[in-house]
């Protein structure tokens, strides 16, 4: 129960951020979609440190003076898996007029979708990676601690889920199928999350690798994607402020519940 509790939050919180679509009529403010970003990359960056940076190195600390090497090495791997994967698939960021990767004949709306998928692929990896090594009887990795990410993450998906079918439903697509859209972007999560699982038995001797590279998967869709979104244009300190709020919420939960 509790391993489907840590697999089925995240897609939870996309699919309930989804649902704003079918509640809400207007577009959703220019303000408030700075806030949400902002938000959700400041979960995601505290997440990234006490989640699955710093149990990495915890991980390796018979290494000694090398015990960073794992952390280092698995959180540059998961930058370049993200670099490669922005490189090959076809996507179109949130306030962007240009698409990015390989060019193709593929709607907006659909490469807007796929934008949002490509950095959910990270987020249910991390759950997977903890989960998988709490089930290999690792001792630095908790349940409560997986389950933690698992909720911090879901918090962080209310709002992506919100920022991907709002937009769709503005762009002239109907309501039903914007919610389907933005729930469709998080049925990775889930799917990455069971396929780490599949390989507990296997995960131990990699675990510091594993959790640095989810990790570093997370810090390129922060940097690359979310921080400029947040950014760009007026009341950037908006998405600030919010960052810093996520920053600081999944902070408090890590070291209250985890």
């Amino acid at each position: 129960m509790e391993i489907l509790q840590g697999i089925a939050l995240p897609f939870l919180g996309t699919a309930l951020g989804s649902a704003c679509v079918l509640l809400m009529k207007k577009e959703l403010n220019l303000s408030v979609q700075k806030a949400l970003i902002g938000f959700a990359a400041g979960v995601m960056v505290a997440a990234s440190i006490w989640s699955l940076l710093i149990p990495a190195m915890d991980q390796s600390v018979s290494w000694g003076f090398w015990s960073f090497v794992p952390a280092v090495s698995g959180f540059w791997l998961g930058i370049l898996f993200l670099f490669i994967l922005d490189r090959t698939i076809p996507h179109l960021h949130q306030g962007s007029r240009e698409p990015e990767g390989p060019k193709t004949k593929l709607k907006n709306s659909t490469m807007m979708v796929l934008a949002v998928t490509l950095h959910n692929i990270p987020e249910g990896m991390a759950v997977g990676v903890l989960l998988a090594g709490w089930l290999s009887g690792s001792e630095t990795v908790t349940l409560t601690g997986a389950l933690t990410l698992s909720l911090g993450i879901a918090i962080q998906n209310f709002p992506e889920g919100a920022i991907i079918s709002m937009p769709l439903c503005s762009q002239g697509m109907n309501k039903a199928k914007a919610f389907l859209s933005g729930v469709l972007s998080g049925v990775v999560e889930p799917l990455a999350a069971v396929l780490t699982i599949l390989a507990a038995h296997y995960v131990e001797p990699l675990l510091p690798y594993l959790l640095s590279f989810a990790a570093g998967s997370m810090f390129y869709v922060v940097v690359e994607e979310l921080i400029p979104e947040m950014s760009q244009g007026h009341h950037s300190n908006i998405g600030t402020i919010c960052f810093a709020c996520g920053f600081t919420l999944m902070l408090a939960l890590d070291v209250a519940l985890g």
